[in-house]
């Protein structure tokens, strides 16, 4: 039996019921359950790594925990997993990939942005933070931010024009002049709210094309947009009688064709640290073939 004395608390660290001062235990601080399966699964976005959680998706010892700031034991930290749907982990073509980006080589049929959503089938946003974003139909260069603070310094660049875009499309017929610039304003169509139409009181809406190669039927043209509108390229083409081989909404009586002929050929943007860089997505081999 331990020695007894008057001060209980004495009394207990003797008889070695508490830690003496050279013994105490510093606790390791908890942590988000979001940010440790964002360090484990770095392929994620944090977004969606908290799509995963409220979709219970995401565990620690095999208990499902559907909270993002769930604050987690150091302990348990090795035990938290997440079982995402077969299929979630395919990227599309990466360009190029640092600390702080990835540049896609986004394929058609793939969104580029789930608008808060979870879906069981990829999208662009999937992988990082959405800077801009590319039509379903529409293949080619996308880039992605891997934080927030990076994503707000390439979205300043679009948002101030600082960026440079460069696009190809095979358009039904032949332009009236090889090289002009469409000066268009465009506003919501308010019978189709997802479609845009144009009008002289919309938003500016400029684009530059060039044709590079032409048949009896089509024209293969380059297009460089001055502005970022909502389907620009594909109304602006239309608006001037060429509309774009295969687009469903602008061109609907389009003449068969596998795909929508629109492609993202390169981005000029100046990334972290100052470094200004083209990325560019080769054109895909049917484009010229549209054309022969």
């Amino acid at each position: 039996m331990g020695k007894k004395f008057s001060k209980p608390e004495m009394s207990r660290r003797i008889n070695g019921d508490l830690p003496s001062a050279s013994q105490e235990i510093v606790e390791t601080p908890k942590r988000r359950f979001d940010m440790i399966l964002l360090e484990r699964y770095p392929e994620y976005s944090r977004a969606t790594i908290q799509k995963f959680i409220k979709k219970g998706l995401a565990t620690i010892n095999d208990e499902v925990i559907n909270k993002a700031n769930y604050l987690v034991d150091f302990e348990q930290e090795e035990f938290c997993k997440i079982t995402p749907p077969e299929g979630e982990k395919e990227r599309p073509p990466v360009i190029y990939e640092d600390e702080n980006i990835i540049v896609f080589n986004k394929p058609i049929g793939m969104l580029s942005i789930k608008k808060g959503a979870y879906l069981a089938e990829t999208a662009i946003d999937d992988f990082g933070e959405i800077v801009h974003r590319l039509d379903r139909d529409t293949s080619g260069v996308v880039i992605v931010a891997k934080n927030e603070k990076v994503k707000s310094y390439l979205q300043k660049q679009f948002a101030e024009r600082k960026t440079h875009k460069t696009y190809y499309a095979v358009v039904v017929g032949h332009p009236a002049t090889p090289h002009a610039v469409i000066n268009v304003p465009l506003t919501r169509n308010l019978k189709r709210p997802t479609t845009f139409i144009p009008d002289p009181n919309g938003r500016e809406a400029i684009t530059e094309y060039n044709v590079i190669a032409k048949n009896d039927r089509f024209s293969l043209v380059e297009l460089k947009p001055r502005t970022g509108r909502t389907h620009q390229l594909r109304i602006h083409m239309a608006h001037i009688g060429t509309p774009i081989l295969g687009d469903p909404v602008y061109n609907p009586k389009s003449p068969k064709a596998d795909r929508m002929y629109l492609h993202a050929a390169s981005l000029e943007i100046t990334i972290p640290e100052g470094k200004r860089v083209t990325f560019t997505a080769p054109l895909p081999e049917n484009f010229r073939d549209a054309v022969k």
